[in-house]
């Protein structure tokens, strides 16, 4: 990548001259379009690591090194500048008494960016008023050399679950009995699934795997170092703001794919007609509109569902759009939104005391947010559809709407389907009863 080392150059000199007051500098970059990014930011030596390409994949960005960090996202926006965006996200239940390892959330101002938009690509760097040289000495420690990233050999040994499917089971009937004596009127329940594997997998061999084969999908990479990562490739966008402007949606609603186009069509056509799945989707809607309102000058809810396609499942939609009352920040709506009743239930504190006390392990960073905070444009989407990488340890998540008609088999199955998004990229040897049993 002889281009970037020329912008790199580009860049040394820039930084060198620049006056105490220049905070971001950026050098457009002429880059092959089938530049690979995955590739090169495994290259890389700098810690923390970010990577994010949009569900249109129209944007995709590597993020390295970090200027500050931040815990609050409120503090980080009102002190950015224009150009500037600070990465990371906010955890499900980091720092509450159940998970005091995990932090409630994380954001970094990076030291570098590579950003491709549509076919432009730029380097873009943040300097700190006192200390330049970390800049620089980031910059140096840049290596244009990338080797490719090889493809996944490894092979599914066996796999654990927590709950198991009994565990489940209890815990399915317990939520139905708190519906029906209307403690709430939906929760969402998660499983960890853990892989043994016969040679570890790196994250970076995940996530480029994923996202050549899950499109449609928002597809990120957290790492804090090189012994702890967060990977995913969510259909589901927490929010989009610009501006004023502000979209999100409720994805609620979910079935497999078909064999073939026909059961693919029966499926889809029962989903859409399927009263459990409609009433959830709605619940998701409601939350959603009644937690926007009080910021909201107008808002536009689409009237029907519409159906998204993934790979491996089918979901119900509904797209929300507003423009924003004055003074709103994006901060603001992370508040508002996160976690939404698609991933915790409605009402949400209820539904989260219920998970707390049920749920027999911590979600950390799965079905947190994940995404940009900028003072112009910001982005989330929601970290479902996700691994978290520690060393040779491999975790999956995934969860399901509990409602009235929920049943333990059902669901489990569509926790598998779920999973599947991302253990379907491995091999396996396990029997294959051990993969079907519950």
């Amino acid at each position: 990548m002889t281009a970037l080392q020329t912008a790199v150059e580009s860049l040394i000199k820039k930084i060198q001259q620049a006056t105490q007051t220049t905070q971001r500098l950026t050098v457009a970059l002429e880059l092959p379009a089938n530049t690979d990014l995955i590739d090169w930011m495994e290259s890389q030596p700098l810690f923390p690591k970010f990577y994010w390409q949009s569900r249109d994949s129209r944007e995709e960005v590597v993020a390295l090194g970090q200027i500050k960090t931040f815990t609050d996202p409120m503090a980080a926006e009102k002190v950015l500048l224009d150009e500037q965006r600070i990465w990371g996200g906010r955890s499900f239940d980091g720092r509450t008494s159940r998970n005091r390892r995990c932090l409630s959330s994380f954001f970094f101002l990076p030291q570098l960016e590579v950003i491709r938009l549509d076919g432009n690509w730029q380097l873009a760097v943040n300097l700190s008023a006192d200390d330049k040289e970390s800049t620089l000495q980031a910059l140096s420690q840049i290596t244009p050399d990338t080797s490719e990233v090889p493809e996944i050999k490894s092979k599914i040994l066996g796999r654990s679950y927590a709950p198991d499917f009994a565990g489940w089971s209890a815990m399915i009937g317990n939520a139905l009995d708190a519906i029906s004596q209307n403690l709430f009127e939906k929760v969402v329940l998660a499983r960890r699934t853990t892989l043994q594997l016969d040679l570890p997998v790196s994250p970076a061999q995940l996530l480029k795997a994923s996202r050549s084969r899950n499109i449609s999908s928002f597809h990120f990479m957290m790492a804090m170092d090189a012994k702890h990562c967060f990977v995913g490739s969510t259909p589901e966008r927490l929010f989009l703001r610009q501006e004023r402007d502000l979209q999100t949606e409720a994805l609620a609603g979910t079935i497999g794919r078909g064999q073939d186009l026909s059961e693919d069509d029966q499926l889809a056509q029962w989903l859409m007609d399927d009263n459990k799945n409609r009433y959830e989707n709605r619940l998701v809607v409601d939350d959603i509109v009644s937690r926007l309102v009080p910021r909201c000058e107008t808002m536009n809810v689409a009237e029907t569902p519409e159906l998204v396609r993934l790979r491996k499942v089918q979901h119900l939609k509904r797209s929300i759009g507003a423009q924003l009352n004055e003074q709103v920040y994006s901060a603001d709506l992370l508040d508002s939104l996160q976690p939404t009743a698609a991933i915790a239930g409605l009402p949400r504190d209820k539904a989260l005391d219920f998970i707390t006390e049920h749920e027999p392990f911590a979600r950390g960073w799965y079905s947190g947010a994940v995404g940009f905070l900028s003072r112009q444009r910001s982005e989330f989407c929601v970290a479902i559809r996700s691994a978290l990488i520690m060393g040779e340890e491999l975790h999956l998540f995934a969860g399901a709407g509990i409602v009235p008609g929920s049943t333990a088999d059902s669901e489990w199955q569509e926790l598998d389907r779920k999973t599947s998004t991302l253990c379907s990229l491995l091999g396996s040897d396990e029997p294959e009863l051990e993969r079907k049993s519950a």
